[in-house]
């Protein structure tokens, strides 16, 4: 497990897995970018953890379930999840769409997937805890709060 910000991938096909994972892997640095073809291997490992932050990156359906489901297993000790999620899709229906709205998933990739738009998609999330914690870091009274909590 590392100090940073990890990245799980998630997609019942090993080959997916794969490209997402080395695709990832060339412009990722802040943690590490493991892969699942599972929902329920993933969820014991997320649940297994000590940390509350992680960047998901999941195939909407995945064998007998979804990736929405997985977000709100794993809800409880990564309340963030639903804003960290890449979701993908083979296809984005109007459903999947409205899905993603409804519970705050901000970023949808079609299959297959373009590398310059997954790597928006991550960075994205990757930037909002970069500039809060630049801002904890100029606001030492804000860092005091936090600490307390």
């Amino acid at each position: 497990m590392s100090d940073g910000l990890d990245v799980i991938i998630v997609d019942d096909e090993q080959h997916v897995c794969e490209v997402l994972s080395e695709t990832v892997k060339k412009f990722y640095t802040w943690g590490d970018v493991m892969t699942f073809n599972n929902y329920r291997s993933a969820t014991e490992y997320c649940l297994s953890r000590d940390k509350g932050l992680m960047i998901f990156i999941l195939d909407v359906f995945v064998e007998d379930s979804n990736g929405f489901a997985f977000l709100d297993a794993v809800n409880e000790k990564y309340p963030n999840a639903h804003l960290d999620t890449v979701m993908i899709s083979g296809m984005a229906s109007d459903d999947v769409v409205d899905m993603c709205i409804a519970t705050g998933v901000n970023h949808l990739l079609e299959k297959p997937v373009r590398n310059y738009a997954l790597q928006l998609a991550v960075r994205s999330i990757v930037m909002k805890y970069v500039k809060f914690a630049k801002k904890l870091l100029a606001d030492t009274e804000l860092a005091g709060i936090i600490d307390r909590m």
